[in-house]
């Protein structure tokens, strides 16, 4: 940029990454949670209202909700209580999980722990099919991780009918446990009717702040962490009742079903009208190519797409010079070239190195979108 040039306005398309943060409300106390003292007790109080208030849009009881740093947290709580497992119990995970699961199923199995993947379709799906087809060649499986929402192309799993294959099998109970993070505050989640024994959320995701998220668990666990027993010993540490009480109210915002049902209505929209131009412009494939510009089967909030010759990386750099913030995939796995989930949809190395992660949310507009599309010719052009 030539020097005393004013820089171009941000139009910000990666709220898969992190959502544009929201004020936190006020509330709670400085005081710590754990303190017998006046101080203490009204922290204690707010942390509680939380609980309640977060249990109270999922459906659940607070007693089963457990607050954590995040989402990735959450999952690692779950997924290292087997090191407490002495069995031989094997460890299922779909092929398109986010890294905080797929990664740490892999120390757990380098640990001794059996684990295997479960295979998806074209559309980045696990159908009950495939998974009862997986389950047959293990029938040693007591623990699957499927997720609600993948974060880089935004297929929406039927949690529903794979649940009902888990649990529809003879033998002894296998633990279902659901990355929520994409999912709550987009798409409608449904815990108890989904039969969950866990999950996790983000409240960054939500609009809220870093640094805090939560853990369901239809049953306490054993934990491997230890500390001052907080959060029932499954994740001690001083807890955070200002994030607690943030993440309360973006739930009571985003998840609750009205604002759910309007904002997810408006995001169709303006996603439909994004990929129905972006199907019209040459050296554009959407990711999977087939995928539909409205229905269920996708989030209205995520889109992968591939411009072709040119590399994903080089297309992000050219539409950040004018403005414009998308991503190559998951903000968590930036610095690795390799992408897993693409690699699991059977996409060619080629195309998979050119996709651009494209994600919206409440306060993107329609304009956003236009102005969005006119860069991406603009670049077309110039490359």
């Amino acid at each position: 940029m030539v020097s005393g040039e004013k820089s171009p306005a941000r139009h910000y398309f990666d709220w898969a990454a992190t959502a544009i943060p929201v004020p936190s409300p006020p509330g709670g106390s400085f005081g710590n949670p754990s303190s017998p003292h006046q101080e203490g007790r009204l922290a204690r109080e707010s942390l509680e209202e939380a609980r309640s208030r977060c249990a109270a849009v999922l459906g659940v009881d607070p007693k089963t909700i457990y607050f954590t740093s995040g989402g990735t947290e959450s999952n690692a709580i779950v997924l290292y209580s087997h090191l407490l497992n002495k069995s031989g119990a094997r460890l299922l995970a779909s092929a398109v999980e986010h890294a905080s699961v797929r990664e740490n199923i892999s120390i757990l199995e380098g640990l001794g722990k059996p684990a295997a993947m479960i295979p998806v379709d074209s559309s980045g799906r696990v159908s009950p099919a495939l998974l009862d087809k997986t389950l047959e060649k293990h029938p040693d499986t007591r623990f699957a991780a499927i997720m609600a929402v993948n974060n880089e192309i935004g297929t929406v799993m039927d949690m529903a009918a794979l649940s009902r294959v888990l649990r529809g099998r003879g033998g002894a109970p296998i633990h279902l446990h659901c990355d929520m993070v994409q999912a709550a505050g987009k798409v409608p989640v449904d815990i108890s009717g989904w039969d969950l024994d866990s999950a996790s959320l983000s409240a960054h995701k939500l609009g809220g702040p870093r640094g805090i998220g939560l853990l369901y668990l239809r049953r306490p666990l054993k934990s491997i962490y230890a500390g001052g027993g907080q959060e029932k010993g499954i994740r001690p540490g001083t807890e955070n009742t200002a994030g607690a009480l943030a993440l309360a109210a973006c739930l009571e915002t985003h998840a609750s079903p009205e604002p759910l049902q309007s904002e997810y209505a408006a995001a169709s929209r303006r996603w439909e009208k994004l990929i129905r131009a972006l199907q019209s412009l040459e050296r554009c494939s959407l990711i999977p190519h087939d995928r539909p510009a409205g229905g269920e089967i996708f989030s209205p909030y995520i889109l992968q797409a591939s411009f072709d010759g040119i590399p994903g990386e080089v297309m992000v750099r050219a539409l950040d010079d004018l403005g414009f913030a998308v991503s190559t995939g998951s903000a968590c796995s930036s610095a690795s070239p390799e992408r897993p989930v693409l690699q699991a949809l059977g996409i060619q190395s080629k195309q998979s190195l050119e996709g651009i992660r494209i994600s919206q949310g409440w306060s993107t507009t329609d304009e956003e979108i236009e102005l969005l599309l006119q860069a991406l010719r603009e670049v077309l052009l110039f490359l």
